[in-house]
């Protein structure tokens, strides 16, 4: 049975839900996104990003950035990850996403189970709250988009290593190109590129 999704944390307070995607990734930024929802807001088809199909997430995508008082979608590059680790860059494009919204939330959902604040809005983090609360969800689902967007384009580049479906994730076919072809400005240098560690040279 489907579990219907939450409108709210605190009730009467403007809440913006934030989540990221392409932590797990080898290449290419982390994006993040947040979003402010009205208090009616609803949907059938809205969830956690990763249980929902490409196609969905495409359909939901414009009905969230039209129904929703304010969202914004960050981006941390391949260059910045490597510099202050994949976490940091985390909370950094979750910091960055919340700072750019056209209304300052009062409160912050964050996907996950912890955060690094860069303001003093206060927040309460959420083990798997993508598929808890309407807000989370929609910036889980702006975050994917925009990022699968992004790998999609940088695909025409490098087409050898197949980003237009693997999205960056570290699957075989990935791994295998990273063998053949070696590394591009857009792998985490700092990421266990291969499983056996070779040397890479770059």
């Amino acid at each position: 049975m489907k579990i219907k999704l939450k409108s709210f944390y605190n009730e009467g307070v403007i809440e913006a839900g934030c989540d990221e995607a392409g932590r797990g990734c080898l290449a290419g930024p982390v994006f993040a996104a947040a979003v402010i929802l009205p208090a009616g807001f609803d949907s059938e088809l809205l969830n956690d990003s990763k249980i929902l199909t490409e196609k969905q997430r495409m359909e939901l995508r414009p009905i969230i950035e039209k129904e929703a008082l304010a969202w914004a979608v960050e981006a941390i590059s391949n260059e910045e990850i490597d510099e202050v680790n994949i976490l940091n860059a985390s909370f950094l494009a979750m910091n960055r996403a919340v700072q750019k919204l056209k209304i300052k939330p009062e409160y912050l959902l964050i996907d996950g189970n912890r955060f690094r604040p860069q303001t003093n809005i206060p927040f309460t983090c959420m083990i798997k709250g993508d598929g808890r609360f309407f807000s989370i969800a929609a910036a889980s689902v702006l975050a994917k988009t925009y990022r699968d967007d992004f790998m999609e384009k940088i695909h025409d580049e490098f087409p050898g290593y197949e980003w237009s479906k693997n999205k960056g994730y570290p699957t075989k076919k990935h791994r295998d190109a990273i063998r053949k072809f070696g590394v591009t400005k857009y792998h985490r240098k700092t990421f266990r590129l291969l499983n056996e560690q070779l040397e890479l040279n770059f």
